[in-house]
């Protein structure tokens, strides 16, 4: 823009106004000259050929009229007063406002401000710019580190606030009264119209609380297909001259049509996913993410919001890391700031490194200190690593600086959970619906809250919300199987499970439907029905067999005897994946230390579980439970007791006892009470494993009478006594 102002002829004045005079298009022309020197000196040289040209332009209409001749006017009468008038006005502006600008400069935005978009003004009648220019406008806008951008989420609850839809339409007028609401500054607008092939458009920014004009611009486009990038110029220029400075717009600046796409239509469908998954939910947003990328297969952030939604709440990790893997590659092609949220995302999902994520997120938030995203990065660590507390105070600063999103909500009542404060964890749940958020993870942690508080009506009533819910039925079922198996009620359980499993199949879940059948599976191995959980490990596999689903499998076959397959699932899974954190600490340790406990061998099984040790407590991935599962804990305690170390076995099951808000209702949490009397005998402290007996059960006494481990512990109370 510099060097056309400095080098390149503008465009003639008459190409603008066909009806402009010759002598009016020399005064602009002279306005514009390059050469300083031939320009006008003072602003009373152009109001001196302004007059002349008047003065000639009346005496010539009036010579005109009392001729009586009615053939073509010359040149100098075509114009009117009035537009002469206007013309007046223009280019005294023209040639006063470097003075002006100098003498009564606009004033600028600070750190502390913040701006409301309003939605564009769209005069072309063609539907395409609809959503998608003011789309375009943020991302170009939350490039920057110095501009804070009022969230759709605020935006909403002001609506309500106001008596309007939540989804109405952002018309100036409401725009602003949004802005003074929420104590903000400033409101940018934007416009689009057609003038012939071309078209005009505009930003302006407005002092919301006085009206002043803070900036302003206005670009044109040939072509459609130049609108973009008409539009990033525009937005560019802007930052500036609303405060940012140069440096910050330089460093933090990608072209529109590399940080989105060059095609307006696949923006289009990318702005209709972002809004859909904001009003409705990932679910909705999915097909729109998918036309995106259909229209421009190089699209990264609609690949990025493809995973996201896949891996947000659906439970298709597998999907989700093939779609983040793409968006990854294509990072390139994205915003300073997207990248990280894209290299955030694909160290967690995809390559599962933990602490390439932690890094990724330290850095965007020191670079975008205002971000929530980062936070909640950081936050999901901690929980995947069992930091329960440092989960909570993440979860609490995302949800200050973007309280939209019922994800926050869910993970800081998971929080809570951990942490053993069911109270605070029922205020967050009662917080998020105030906000008229909500999600299937919510209702689930309320589930929880339920379960631990022996709360069986608001059991029910959670049950009862996901009846028909596409991502809930399932998951509820699932939680309510694992509640029936806690109590040793295998067929119901089973029975639950099958509902579950057909449920996300309906709802085209294949990778969750293949996680809860492998749920069901590990329940049934650890309770000594070894040849069914073999059979539903066959028929997970059938449905999907992504790297989540091989995980639970491989666990599955250790915790049963199968040794050979289990071990050579262990080595495919480290070999695709051999810098994935919670796989190396906390998953193959656990597999592998099943087998050698299941070959007599256990100071290798606890020489193993060594790299688990920090991550005992953890709350990983993949998710087919309430909570998490201690199972490095569980194995390292029967290994002990191979050893007849009863002591230190004891100390490993009452882990369960002492973290229930970690474990819930996790049929380990029920049986750590059985293995728990049993070390607790062979320690020699017979009157605690007495104890510890009579409350399994206690916990079973409407178990089905048939399952193995049941029949064991009855054996085994009996010798005792």
């Amino acid at each position: 823009m510099f060097d056309s102002i400095l080098h390149k002829a503008p465009v003639a004045p008459v190409r603008l106004n066909p009806d402009l005079s010759t002598d009016l298009e020399r005064i602009i022309d002279k306005c514009l000259e390059k050469d300083r020197d031939l320009r006008y000196q003072h602003a009373s040289e152009v109001r001196t050929d302004l007059q002349r040209l008047k003065r000639d332009t009346e005496s010539a209409h009036t010579a005109a009229v009392s001729s009586g001749w009615s053939g073509a006017i010359t040149q100098p009468a075509r114009f009117s007063w009035k537009s002469l008038a206007a013309a007046v006005v223009l280019v005294a502006a023209l040639a006063t406002g470097a003075l002006h600008w100098r003498l009564h400069k606009s004033a600028k935005l600070t750190e502390k401000d913040t701006v409301v978009l309003a939605d564009f003004a769209n005069a072309t009648g063609d539907a395409v710019f609809d959503d998608t220019l003011k789309q375009a406008v943020t991302v170009e806008l939350q490039q920057s580190p110095f501009l804070n951008i009022l969230s759709e989420e605020k935006v909403h609850d002001t609506l309500r606030l106001m008596g309007r839809t939540p989804g109405e339409r952002l018309t100036g007028e409401i725009t602003r009264e949004i802005c003074q609401r929420t104590g903000s500054t400033a409101v940018l607008a934007g416009s689009i119209s057609s003038l012939g092939s071309e078209y005009v458009l505009g930003l302006k920014a407005v002092n919301c609380q006085n009206g002043d004009r803070l900036a302003e611009e206005q670009v044109q486009a040939s072509r459609k297909e130049e609108v973009l990038k008409a539009l990033d110029q525009a937005t560019t220029t802007l930052r500036g001259r609303l405060g940012e400075s140069l440096a910050t717009v330089q460093k933090f600046y990608v072209p529109l049509d590399q940080a989105t796409t060059s095609s307006l239509e696949a923006l289009k469908a990318y702005s209709l996913g972002v809004k859909s998954e904001f009003e409705t939910g990932p679910d909705a947003a999915i097909p729109f993410y998918k036309r995106a990328i259909e229209l421009d297969p190089n699209f990264a952030m609609a690949y990025g919001g493809l995973g996201s939604a896949y891996g947000d709440l659906l439970l298709e990790p597998g999907l989700a890391a093939q779609n983040l893997r793409k968006a990854f590659e294509l990072r390139d092609r994205v915003s300073e700031r997207e990248r990280f949220n894209i290299a955030a995302n694909y160290y967690v999902n995809v390559t599962g490194e933990l602490e390439k994520a932690a890094q990724t997120n330290e850095q965007w938030a020191r670079a975008y200190p205002r971000d929530a995203g980062p936070h909640n990065g950081i936050a999901v660590i901690s929980e995947y690593s069992g930091q329960y507390q440092k989960l909570a105070t993440e979860e609490l600063e995302t949800i200050r600086l973007f309280p939209g999103s019922a994800v926050d909500y869910s993970n800081l009542m998971e929080a809570y959970l951990a942490l053993d404060r069911l109270d605070e964890a029922k205020v967050a749940y009662h917080q998020a619906l105030d906000r008229k958020l909500d999600n299937p993870f919510l209702h689930d942690d309320m589930y929880a809250v339920a379960f631990l508080e022996n709360d069986a009506e608001e059991m029910k009533r959670q049950m009862a919300w996901a009846v028909g819910r596409t991502g809930a039925e399932d998951l509820l079922l699932s939680a309510q199987s694992d509640t029936e198996a806690f109590y040793g009620r295998l067929g119901k359980a089973r029975e639950l499970s099958r509902q579950s499993v057909e449920s996300a199949r309906r709802s085209d879940k294949r990778e969750t439907a293949a996680l809860w059948q492998l749920n069901s599976a590990l329940r049934e191995a650890a309770v000594g029905n070894r040849e069914q959980a073999r059979q539903q490990v066959k028929a997970g596999l059938a449905i999907a067999s992504t790297r989540d689903v091989q995980i639970v499998a491989a666990l599955t076959l250790a915790s049963i005897g199968g040794a050979a397959r289990a071990e050579a699932m262990a080595e495919e899974l480290n070999r695709q994946f051999p810098l994935n954190t919670l796989l190396g600490h906390y998953w193959l340790p656990s597999i592998r230390a099943y087998v050698e406990v299941h070959r007599q061998n256990p100071f290798q099984a606890l020489k193993l579980l060594e790299a688990a040790g920090p991550y005992d407590l953890a709350f990983p991935q993949p998710q087919f439970e309430e909570g998490g599962l201690l199972y490095p804990a569980y194995v390292r305690g029967q290994a002990f007791m191979l050893l007849h170390q009863g002591k230190e076995g004891a100390n490993e099951f009452q882990k369960f006892l002492d973290h229930r808000g970690v474990v819930i209702n996790s049929v380990l949490a029920a049986l750590a009470r059985y293995q728990l009397a049993r070390a607790l005998s062979l320690s020699g402290d017979f009157s605690a494993a007495r104890k510890a007996f009579q409350d399994f059960f206690a916990l079973w006494k409407d178990a089905d009478p048939d399952i193995p481990i049941l029949k064991e512990a009855k054996t085994e109370y009996a010798k005792l006594k």
